[in-house]
């Protein structure tokens, strides 16, 4: 016996089941709105203040409201460019974190007795000789360090007596991975560059590390990276160390033997945008 055909479905069925169809898909896509009297999820940034707000925590376990900041960035031979021409040009201080420290060499473009100074080729000269130059001019150098220098920057150093007597301060944290350079108070690098060559120094295309970093002249955030370079320096960190057994000497005994007090941060001051020419 023959199947009887199926009846036809009105079309107003058709164009009703249509339109729940379209609804049902607009509401799947449409976000979810919290329910009356109910609190919206947190925001990623504010999730990680309040897990750090809720633990014991120090100076250095800190994650700021996100806000607008000038800033560049710079990468392989930019550093030298930007960071270590602010270095030579600064007017009274040059703070530097760094884990290693290693030979750093830079273009020396100064006059000598009895050498004519050439456009063409540039001679090299540890930054260290120039740094002697700023020490004798008063700007103060301090350098925090994790591992011990390398030997050419030790032999090195040794042929600048006024470095060694402190114009340039040394001090050493095993704990200091951070890399910075603050100038003058003025001008700030954050970045991946130890205090090598490799890092910032004037080392050749295809030989330098691929290094990233920013350089920013914003106040708060100076402010906040020298209060945190300080707080190193000064020793702060030292009493609740958990490695201190491994320190080869806590700051807090060194600055306690010094009788030294806390340095007072270095004012804003603009500087003087210096370029480091290059050869052609």
């Amino acid at each position: 016996m023959p199947r009887r055909a199926r009846a036809a479905e009105p079309l107003e069925n058709v164009a009703a089941a249509e339109s729940l169809a379209k609804l049902a898909k607009q509401l799947a896509r449409a976000p979810r709105r919290a329910a009356k009297g109910t609190r919206p999820p947190p925001s990623a940034d504010a999730s990680a203040r309040e897990a750090i707000e809720a633990r014991e925590a120090g100076p250095f376990d800190l994650a700021t409201s996100p806000r607008q900041v000038s800033l560049e960035l710079i990468g392989g031979r930019g550093h030298y460019e930007r960071v270590i021409a602010a270095v030579l040009a600064a007017h009274t201080s040059v703070w530097i974190a760094t884990a290693n420290v290693k030979g750093l060499m830079v273009e020396d473009h100064r006059a000598a007795p009895g050498r004519r100074r050439s456009m063409r080729r540039s001679s090299y000269v540890s930054i260290l000789s120039l740094l002697d130059d700023l020490a004798a001019r008063g700007v103060e150098l301090r350098l925090l360090h994790a591992e011990l220098p390398s030997g050419p920057f030790r032999e090195e150093i040794a042929n600048h007596p006024r470095l060694v007597a402190g114009g340039l301060a040394l001090a050493r944290c095993p704990r200091v991975h951070m890399k910075a350079v603050i100038v003058d108070g003025a001008l700030l690098y954050l970045g991946s560059a130890n205090w090598t060559g490799a890092g910032l120094g004037a080392k050749g295309t295809g030989r330098r590390n691929f290094e990233l970093g920013i350089v920013t002249e914003d106040g708060p955030l100076l402010d906040q990276v020298q209060g945190l370079f300080e707080q190193i320096w000064s020793g702060g960190e030292c009493d609740g160390c958990k490695v201190r057994e491994l320190c080869p000497g806590p700051l807090d005994e060194v600055r306690a033997i010094e009788g030294r007090a806390p340095a007072v941060l270095r004012p804003r001051r603009k500087p003087a945008r210096t370029a480091v020419t290059t050869d052609t």
